[in-house]
């Protein structure tokens, strides 16, 4: 009996042992090393793309002119997640100016339809998919304005690869396949996306070559007339009669009346280190607000996964995202009082609202005023410039809409209109750019960059930022460790789109927190469960080491992706 014992407790010890691959000097859930490379750094989600933006850089070409070359093929590559019938947002640090850039480029919603509409349709919130949440992509208007101001080849050639890719073919990822909806998902009951995203009548498989020729021949007109031919030429044209033949609202003008927007990121300083986020429309100070709020508390000495450390996260999420689903919105229709919210005066006053042995059932949002599915890229060149850049169709593939010819799916971002309450920030209005998830990120130190990021995944996104920054920062982990450690995903937070927490949500964990972790944060009242993998992001990363001038590069084993350089 002892004998039996005694190989029990050792067989499960050496199971302990070989749960992940044993590496020198990391973290036992770390998948592999850095990348390090001196002269320039691409970390994409899908290796091709990555090697794409390597030989553009090699070519000559600029961290935008990578990151651009990059998005296109990954559109093409990862069209369950982004695509140019979607949006673009991007943050530029540009070595001659020693300054960042904020892009914004998101589209608009039609002229044509109005709140009313959904009211006489009552219709409590936006579909998913169909003709309703489709608003003007803004990722090619997005490509040109990054182009105009830091690129340097010709779009031609920045569009080439994904071209070539598009006509001849490539093997489906493996993690790109296992999300590929299948002939009976939602978006496949819309004319054109069958006969666009299932070839031989199936969803693509891993290895299987997919071709694209309609979206060949869109980025080929993209390349050779610019903008225009998106915007004011004949593929507006074609959008246009398409929706309207199929139930929807975007018309030529809608096209023909969009533009990109640059904007001044916003920042708040985290133990040395100034995190820059873009602001609203976007999430992005959500990740901001929180790290003011977990600022008041010594996490370092908590340590990783420990309970104090995970029940205050969580709470400071619900706070953040209450003032979220409050005041996030299109600045051009109600202006967010973004300072005050991301001051350090207003999160003192909110984190007095978490209790340390109890999780609430819910938050109210703050009075600022009074107190004061989705890809990420990131590049560095040889001279300097970092781009940090993401861009989406929302749900996946988007919303079904595939115009004739084209070779993509429009993307359904206005699902986060609230058409409930036509007061709020968000409430759906004409020409309106809606809530938007996607957010790049990027953290500078003494005014000099030290690290381009972003985190994929809906509203995962700011959870992400605040967990990788407080792994590197407060728990010492490496660019690749502070991927790779296991995440807590919170869901059921109040939204935009008008929906309200009562029960406080439930906290999502992924595999590798203890058992007396997770008991911990049941006494405490979080109500734990469990998501797909996907849910949990997607992060890709590169820092500036100073001292040495070189670029690491890190992408984390939840995606296909690759970390490369040069």
């Amino acid at each position: 009996m002892k004998s039996s014992l005694l190989f029990l407790v050792t067989l499960l010890a050496f199971t302990a042992s070989v749960t992940a691959a044993s590496r020198q000097g990391a973290k036992g859930f770390a998948t592999r090393s850095e990348t390090i490379a001196p002269h320039a750094m691409a970390c994409t989600s899908q290796p091709l793309a990555t090697q794409v933006a390597l030989d553009i850089l090699k070519q000559g070409g600029s961290a935008a002119d990578a990151a651009i070359a990059a998005n296109a093929t990954l559109g093409l590559m990862e069209p369950t997640g982004n695509g140019i019938g979607g949006d673009l947002f991007a943050i530029v640090w540009d070595a001659q100016s020693q300054r960042l850039h904020g892009l914004n480029g998101s589209g608009r919603s039609p002229y044509s339809l109005t709140l009313d509409h959904f009211k006489r349709e009552k219709l409590t919130k936006v579909p998913s998919y169909g003709p309703l949440p489709v608003t003007v992509p803004g990722c090619v208007d997005g490509w040109f304005t990054l182009h105009a101001k830091f690129g340097r080849l010709p779009m031609k050639t920045l569009l080439a690869p994904a071209i070539a890719y598009a006509r001849e073919g490539f093997p489906v990822s493996e993690v790109i396949a296992a999300g590929w909806p299948g002939p009976r998902s939602p978006q496949a009951k819309y004319p054109n996306f069958k006969e666009t995203y299932f070839p031989d009548g199936h969803a693509m498989r891993k290895g299987e070559v997919f071709k694209n020729p309609g979206l060949a021949n869109s980025l080929e007109k993209i390349a050779n007339g610019g903008r225009d031919t998106f915007y004011r030429g004949d593929m507006a044209r074609t959008i246009a009669a398409y929706m309207q033949r199929n139930g929807g609202f975007l018309t030529e003008k809608d096209f023909a009346d969009h533009t990109s927007e640059w904007v001044e990121p916003v920042s708040t300083n985290y133990r040395g280190y100034d995190v820059w986020e873009l602001p609203p429309n976007g999430q992005g100070i959500a990740a901001l607000q929180m790290l003011n709020i977990l600022e008041g508390y010594d996490l370092k000495k908590m340590g990783f996964g420990s309970v104090k450390y995970m029940h205050l996260f969580i709470e400071a999420k619900k706070l953040a995202f209450e003032d979220r689903a409050r005041f996030y919105a299109d600045p051009a229709f109600a202006k967010a009082p973004v300072q005050q919210l991301i001051s350090k005066e207003y999160a003192d006053a909110r984190r007095k609202l978490i209790r340390l042995n109890k999780a609430a059932p819910a938050y109210e949002p703050g009075n600022p005023t009074l107190s004061g599915d989705t890809i990420y890229v990131t590049v560095a060149d040889s001279q300097g410039n970092m781009v940090s850049l993401i861009q989406s169709n929302y749900r996946g593939m988007g919303s079904g809409m595939t115009p004739d010819g084209l070779g993509f799916c429009l993307q359904d971002r206005g699902e986060g209109f609230n058409v409930v309450d036509e007061k709020h920030p968000n409430a759906y209005a004409p020409h309106k750019r809606p809530f938007h998830t996607i957010i790049p990120a990027f953290v500078t130190r003494d005014g000099k960059p030290w690290m381009s990021f972003g985190v994929m995944g809906g509203d995962m996104q700011p959870q992400g930022h605040v967990q990788v920054l407080v792994n590197q920062i407060d728990f010492g982990m490496n660019l690749q460790e502070a991927g790779d450690a296991p995440r807590i995903y919170h869901t059921g937070s109040s939204e935009p789109s008008g929906t309200r927490m009562t029960d406080g949500g439930t906290s999502n964990l992924e595999e590798g927190f203890s058992a007396k972790t997770l008991a911990g944060l049941r006494k405490l009242g979080h109500k734990l469960g469990k998501t797909s993998t996907g849910a949990f992001g997607g992060y890709q990363a590169i820092r500036w080491d100073a001292t040495n001038k070189v670029y690491y590069g890190a992408t984390e084993a939840r995606k296909d992706g690759l970390a490369a350089g040069y």
